[in-house]
């Protein structure tokens, strides 16, 4: 007997309510996602998020920058503290190069403008829930280079082969199942290594992963 995919758990934080309304549409069983909250401000996720047990918290949260109250980026690190497997992934019209750099340091894995196509959004929370860094190409260039300048020195840092081709993928901009598809592997095979990379490398993101690699030379 075949067994139903599970589907990652989505909520979604966005106080413009056609919009809200739009994306939690998205997350539907077709398309392999459960909308399971909504909400129109920071506080009042935060306050859903302190009194949900573990399991019910979400895989993968769309959160507004510019909210009423506290702003999305305010309201990251107590995401973090609350749900520290929840993938945050901001979404915005701001093209603003120190938004998004201060929203992935703050710890948020993507960084997507709303004017992004349905379809590119569905799977960005996809690779988000993956393990994934989705970002709208307009603005994944500039976010390296801003972030290359801005990271800390490190102390040089030895990779594998294996290790090498998979940053040199992630500098390219490959999502999780293209880089699975060209390294003929499972997803869940890419997330763990890409886990594992981020960890030896002193990241959060595959954006700031890039930005390393990009300063010191990796690839």
């Amino acid at each position: 007997m075949e067994t139903s995919p599970i589907c990652p758990v989505v909520w979604i934080v966005e106080d413009h309510e056609p919009l809200r309304r739009n994306l939690q549409r998205l997350c539907s069983p077709a398309r392999q996602l459960a909308c399971s909250a909504t909400f129109a401000s920071a506080e009042a996720m935060l306050k859903e998020l302190r009194n949900v047990d573990n399991a019910a918290k979400p895989d993968v949260m769309l959160m507004d920058v510019g909210l009423p109250g506290r702003s999305g980026l305010e309201a990251l690190a107590d995401v973090i503290k609350l749900a520290p497997n929840c993938r945050v992934v901001i979404l915005t019209v701001f093209e603003d190069e120190k938004k998004i750099s201060d929203s992935i340091r703050a710890g948020a894995c993507g960084y997507l403008l709303k004017s992004a196509r349905p379809d590119d959004i569905v799977e960005a929370i996809h690779e988000a829930a993956n393990g994934g860094s989705p970002m709208s190409p307009a603005i994944a260039s500039s976010v390296v280079k801003l972030l290359a300048k801005l990271m800390k020195p490190s102390t040089p840092i030895a990779l594998s082969p294996r290790e090498r081709e998979m940053l040199a993928l992630i500098v390219d901009g490959l999502t999780a199942k293209e880089m699975a598809d060209r390294l003929d592997v499972s997803i869940h095979t890419i997330d763990t290594h890409t886990r594992h990379l981020f960890r030896k490398l002193g990241v959060h993101s595959r954006a700031a992963a890039a930005a390393r690699a990009l300063r010191d030379r990796l690839v």
